[in-house]
């Protein structure tokens, strides 16, 4: 059984919140556009897993990779900044979908939370939304679950996106 803290968009900063709500689990999940200095904060707190993303710089892409596969609990995760939602995916990732099969498909880039079951592909849709400032969504929102192996006890904490954050 593994606790799952899952974030993107942090776009250089590190909410407060973070420590909070992720303060139990085993490991984060970050579906990109990390910014400066977030990757190694984060990596301090607990262990990370993470994606570059469209607004990540160079120190990010020579770090990290624009998809990654995981496996977790008996369960694949695929996990890549811009994929898209079921039925409207981002046609560079649609081959890895078909040919890996993921459980769970993480990715982040709308700053929009969606979390659903993805019948075609018979797997889990995480979007955790936007955790930074930088956007147009007005709320902050991280996702944390159990995989035990299944997802479980699915988690959503909203907050406003400039509160009790640091600059």
């Amino acid at each position: 059984m593994k606790r799952i803290g899952v974030l993107s968009d942090t776009h250089g900063i590190v909410p407060q919140q973070v420590y909070s709500f992720f303060k139990d689990c085993d490991e984060l999940w970050h579906a990109g556009d990390i910014g400066p200095g977030v990757l190694d904060e984060l990596m301090r707190f607990k262990p990370v897993r993470a994606v570059f993303g469209n607004m990540d710089g160079g120190e990010m892409r020579f770090r990290l990779s624009p998809t990654i596969i995981l496996q977790r609990e008996g369960k694949k995760i695929l996990m890549t900044h811009i994929g898209g939602y079921p039925g409207h995916y981002n046609p560079q990732i649609l081959p890895l979908l078909r040919s890996e099969k993921p459980d769970i498909f993480v990715c982040g880039h709308s700053h929009i939370l969606k979390v659903m079951y993805d019948k075609q592909f018979n797997m889990l849709h995480i979007n955790p939304g936007a955790a930074g400032r930088e956007g147009f969504h007005q709320k902050g929102t991280l996702v944390r679950f159990t995989l035990n192996p299944d997802p479980q006890q699915l988690e959503i904490l909203d907050y406003d996106k400039f509160s009790n954050q640091r600059p």
